[in-house]
């Protein structure tokens, strides 16, 4: 193998991916196996799994389930001590995460702690529980999806874009923490992606021109093109890249 493709080659490492049932997080764990890691597919539902990991499988790639809540400490203290026993986490990918929208005055105490639990609190039981056996190993990669909306901000999603926010400085802090054992910490800031988490907005002709006016390629994403980017920053060409987050949103974040 090349030199330049040795730096991306993932094989021998095993990737958690939170959220990856479908979307944005099955496309990740699907190009990390492609770049021959073992990825070990998380969400709550244990069905959704299996069909996740079957597909994946059929396809000639290492892919494993494990299903817990991402929200509860207690199941992801144990799911991550569970999966450490079998072989180190060496890459995470914190993708977990929910959008609610409504007016912020009107907007249900219950809905802003939902929000909250998925996107940001999350994060935190996982990064912990996995990071911890990474501080001791003096190795890891973690990546943070993060998105546009870690930098603006748009009506009715407050409390998405305060987690997201959040969420990048999470990444910066652990950066400034954790570089000292050889763990890099980034994140992946997508645009608008075609998922079928977006299908509605995607169907909604207004919002879609509006996306495609305000977007310098002109277009949605396909979940694919975060691919890339996913296993630059879980590989060894991203040694030396840590506490950034790389937008991959078609230029919005760089245009007024």
């Amino acid at each position: 193998m090349a030199k330049g493709a040795a730096l991306f080659d993932l094989t021998g490492r095993t990737a958690l991916v939170t959220g990856s049932s479908q979307g944005i997080g099955l496309a990740i764990a699907r190009g990390l196996a492609e770049a021959g890691a073992k990825v070990v597919l998380n969400a709550r539902r244990a069905n959704k799994l299996d069909e996740a990991c079957a597909a994946l499988g059929s396809e000639g790639l290492d892919a494993y389930p494990c299903a817990f809540d991402v929200t509860d400490q207690t199941a992801v203290t144990q799911a991550i001590a569970a999966l450490e026993r079998d072989g180190p986490i060496d890459i995470l990918v914190n993708n977990a995460g929910i959008q609610r929208r409504a007016p912020f005055e009107d907007f249900k105490l219950d809905a802003w702690q939902e929000i909250v639990g998925t996107n940001l609190h999350s994060a935190f039981y996982v990064s912990q529980a996995v990071g911890r056996h990474m501080v001791n190993r003096k190795r890891g990669k973690i990546i943070n999806i993060c998105s546009v909306m870690s930098e603006l901000g748009r009506p009715t999603i407050v409390p998405y874009t305060a987690t997201k926010g959040a969420l990048k400085m999470m990444t910066k802090g652990l950066c400034a923490e954790w570089g000292k054992h050889n763990i890099q910490v980034n994140g992946i800031g997508p645009g608008y992606i075609k998922t079928e988490l977006n299908a509605a907005l995607i169907a909604d002709e207004t919002f879609s021109a509006w996306v495609r006016a305000r977007t310098p390629a002109g277009r949605w994403a396909e979940v694919d093109e975060l691919i890339g980017a996913a296993v630059f920053l879980a590989s060894d060409a991203s040694n030396y890249v840590n506490g950034h987050i790389l937008y991959v949103d078609g230029g919005i974040t760089a245009v007024v």
